[in-house]
């Protein structure tokens, strides 16, 4: 329901680099193998019993797992301060329109299979294959931070004659996640190279609590100590007009610390140049991907698939999207808003595995099914908390069971929202063609993603052409526009909300959302009862 988790939820959807994901499927079982010989060995060992060297192989990685861990908190860091920026944008009172504007920060994710094989094949051999895109992509974002922070006021700055300026906001933060996203397919195709066999897996636990950590520093960590109020009410013993950092602050500090780090990893990590065959095969393979990207979306079956789940997310959108936004509009802090994602972390690391024992057979499309009007239904919910935000708000303060009563909302939001998203990536999995198992498992993605963004993009925007807003005082003035808005106050009248956008909008969405379940949801479960032959993809090499 909060808005910075919406985007921190979809930011952790991250698409595998396609080349390496497609050579990870065909060395599953050489390292399976080389696991299992190796637990052989360990059991002829002292006479017969067991006795793993795990732990020595472990002990031997542990400064590559460090540092990999690290690179993806530095990766975290842009995505939090962009997934900050609505909440402040929404305190400033600036409009819908503008904030669906600034949603295309967050489309570069969904978008980084276009030239993620560029950024496999493309590089200087003598400085090394990941580290030609690491370390100028991340000394790009530590000068962008450096010199944004001088900026980043002047961008933001608000009063009743401006407003912040959010298409070169929305360019600043969309380079923001361009450089994340490109950071990203370096530092996942790095970790294959940079990690043993032995503990190659473990580069999805880094990614998820590194990118983890990285958002929660840079959101809301950051959100807490940028509002005076949280902390002169936890942290100081004097109450002062601002918080203990500000944005500018914050963006300088990382800016340093990118450089200075980005500049040890390039003198001090040399890249292991042992796997020769994996540097080939990347200069064959990326005119082999998009050859197979383009055989992947003309298949019939994926044509359909895409279809259904790109308008499936569309009766969600309002009440994702929006009803955080709402409340930081109705008076709730939006450090409170952040700080209840604190307690929502086990519970997303808990929901994908309890859901995957549901979704690990062959209909794991029942699941989505069936959580699909659950989710629904916490539209319903959200837009009744919205409505009641109001009665119980105590002069500029909120009661402590308000906040329980979103927390346990939020956690009911999260079990539908992880339901569906584990089905969906279990389905992926499922039909991928083994052949071209990387490239067609990041394309599914894609499209999951995809069918995330558009629809919240377009709920931002239509809010405010839904909402009609009367002039109360001067008959002759309207309140269509903020300009419009500012004639009925400077004339001694006051613009009060006749029709809220969000309440149209949230009944539009939840009918469109139960009639696309009624009318499609079978038949978008039966896509896991097609035959596989329908799944796999027939190039003419």
């Amino acid at each position: 329901m909060s808005s910075s988790d919406v985007h921190k939820e979809r930011s952790r959807q991250r698409l595998q680099n396609p080349l390496e994901a497609w050579r990870m499927q065909n060395e599953v079982f050489t390292h399976d193998t080389s696991l299992e010989m190796d637990e052989k060995k360990g059991l002829l060992n002292d006479n017969g019993l067991y006795k793993s060297n795990h732990n020595t192989v472990l002990k031997n990685d542990l400064s590559n797992i460090l540092l990999l861990l690290f690179l993806y908190v530095l990766q975290g860091i842009p995505l939090g301060v962009a997934g900050s920026i609505p909440l402040i944008l929404q305190s400033k009172n600036v409009s819908y329109s503008d904030q669906a504007i600034y949603s295309f920060v967050f489309w570069p994710f969904s978008l980084k299979l276009l030239w993620a094989p560029l950024v496999d094949a493309a590089y200087f051999s003598s400085f090394g294959r990941r580290k030609s895109w690491l370390v100028p992509t991340q000394y790009v974002l530590g000068l962008f931070m450096f010199f944004l922070s001088f900026e980043v006021d002047e961008l933001l700055k608000s009063n009743e004659h401006t407003s912040p300026n959010i298409i070169k906001l929305t360019a600043v933060f969309f380079m923001f996640g361009f450089l994340a996203a490109t950071q990203d397919i370096a530092v996942d195709g790095w970790a294959l190279t940079m990690l043993s066999k032995e503990n190659v897996g473990l580069a999805s636990t880094c990614n998820s609590v590194g990118q983890t950590a990285g958002y929660f520093l840079g959101n809301i960590l950051f959100l807490a100590l940028e509002s005076a109020e949280f902390c002169n009410k936890y942290l100081r013993t004097q109450s002062q007009p601002t918080g203990i950092v500000t944005l500018a602050d914050f963006l300088f500090f990382w800016g340093i610390v990118f450089v200075v780090t980005t500049t040890l990893v390039m003198v001090l990590k040399k890249e292991n140049s042992g796997r020769t065959a994996l540097h080939h095969a990347a200069q064959q393979g990326i005119k082999e991907t998009y050859k197979s990207l383009i055989c992947i979306i003309r298949m019939p079956a994926i044509l359909n698939f895409c279809f259904l789940l790109l308008t499936s997310k569309i009766g969600f959108s309002a009440a994702d999207e929006v009803t955080g936004l709402k409340l930081i509009e109705m008076g709730v802090p939006k450090e409170r808003l952040a700080i209840l994602a604190v307690p929502m972390v086990p519970l997303q690391i808990l929901l994908p595995i309890a859901i995957s024992k549901y979704t690990a057979g062959h209909k794991p499309l029942n699941v989505f099914y069936w959580a699909m009007p659950f989710r629904l239904a916490m539209g319903i919910i959200f837009a009744l908390l919205v409505f009641w935000t109001p009665m119980v708000k105590q002069g500029t303060e909120f009661p402590m069971y308000y906040y329980g009563v979103l927390l346990f909302s939020y956690a009911l939001h999260q079990v539908a929202v992880y339901s569906m998203y584990v089905a969906v990536m279990a389905f992926n999995a499922k039909i991928s063609d083994p052949s071209i198992g990387g490239t067609y498992m990041t394309l599914l993605n894609t499209i999951s993603n995809l069918a995330g963004n558009w629809p919240a993009t377009l709920a931002l925007w239509l809010v405010d052409p839904l909402t009609v807003k009367k002039c109360i005082g001067v008959a002759e003035q309207s309140c269509r526009s903020a300009i419009d808005s500012e004639l009925c106050v400077k004339s001694g009248g006051s613009c009060s909300t006749v029709m809220d956008g969000y309440y149209v909008e949230s009944v539009f969405c939840i009918l469109f959302g139960f009639a696309w379940w009624l009318c499609n949801g079978k038949k978008f479960r039966n896509l896991q009862d097609e035959h596989p032959s329908m799944w796999q993809c027939k190039r003419n090499n």
